[in-house]
């Protein structure tokens, strides 16, 4: 017998949407770590062009 014909079809329907919200959430997670890394990477260049920039004014100033 398949699922609708025992009555499970509502509980098989509430498992479904449960596992979708789950890889949903998963998803949604892993797109936030990659955003709060790629933000880090960001700062870390942006200190060392500030660096840099500073260096080069050091230089330009002698």
């Amino acid at each position: 017998m398949s699922l609708i014909d025992r009555g499970r079809f509502k509980k098989y329907l509430l498992y479904a949407i449960g596992e979708v919200i789950l890889v949903v959430f998963g998803i949604l997670i892993a797109l936030q770590i990659n955003n709060w890394n790629k933000q880090k990477l960001d700062r870390i260049a942006e200190k060392r062009y500030l660096i840099s920039f500073v260096e080069d004014l050091r230089k330009n100033e002698k």
